[in-house]
């Protein structure tokens, strides 16, 4: 019973302790309109970073890249190899490679600037996306971007000005053009494996072979090309040029 009471009495000063401890938030707000301030924009930061990587994959090169990357891995016949990470590890750094200039003029005319507390947030936030509005500008296709304007006038959603380029139309415009320059690629990529699968398929039926799938034997020859040809040199170099 001692034991108990002296258990009753330490959790009766603790929360007597806590109580005395817990923030007034109505004499927060009324204290001063900048902490509330900080408060939204802690949220709006948190807000940003768990949509990182999809703004990553809206805005930039990766889009291209991985689907290019994930036709080569189908088109040699291997599901697996490369693995997923390898690949999507790839495509992020060769994204970042690619869209150097602009992190380092987003960082640079706009994020240092709003830490250092020289500009607000409304102009930071046109220097950061001015970088990559330009990048998307410059390698969106034109007819991707002329049915979002038009889709865009037509339900009156966005106010479309030619002075200046809305994100809202222009960053959808930009994945679809980067989705069909991926599948173009990939197309080329494709092409001469196939040509292997047809040339094996032929001398494997000619000479009776019929239960032997020429995916097995094609296999070797496709990777000993991909090779020869130092084809991941040559893919990432033309990726690479690819972007303007």
């Amino acid at each position: 019973m001692k034991r108990l009471g002296l258990a009753l009495a330490i959790l009766v000063t603790l929360t007597g302790g806590a109580q005395a401890q817990q923030l007034d938030l109505g004499q927060l707000a009324q204290a001063d309109g900048s902490t509330i301030g900080t408060i939204i924009q802690i949220f709006g930061l948190v807000t940003v970073l768990s949509v990182a990587p999809g703004i990553l994959i809206m805005v930039t090169s990766f889009t291209r890249f991985v689907i290019a990357f994930s036709i080569l891995r189908a088109g040699i016949g291997l599901p697996t190899t490369p693995a997923n990470l390898i690949l999507i590890s790839l495509a992020l750094f060769m994204t970042f490679y690619v869209m150097a200039p602009a992190f380092d003029q987003a960082w640079t005319n706009g994020v240092q600037p709003l830490m250092n507390e020289e500009i607000e947030e409304e102009e930071a936030l046109q220097r950061i996306s001015g970088p990559f509005r330009d990048f998307m500008a410059a390698n969106v296709r034109e007819k991707d971007y002329a049915l979002f304007v038009d889709l865009a006038r037509e339900r009156n959603t966005v106010a479309v000005d030619d002075t200046e380029v809305d994100l809202r139309v222009l960053v959808p415009a930009f994945m679809v053009s980067e989705i069909r320059r991926g599948f173009e690629i990939g197309f080329l990529i494709v092409l001469p494996f196939l040509v292997i699968d047809l040339i094996v398929a032929t001398i494997t039926m000619s000479m009776g072979m019929m239960m032997l799938p020429p995916t097995v034997v094609s296999l070797p020859f496709k990777i000993l090309f991909f090779v020869l040809i130092d084809g991941w040199n040559l893919l990432v170099g033309s990726l690479v040029r690819s972007f303007v």
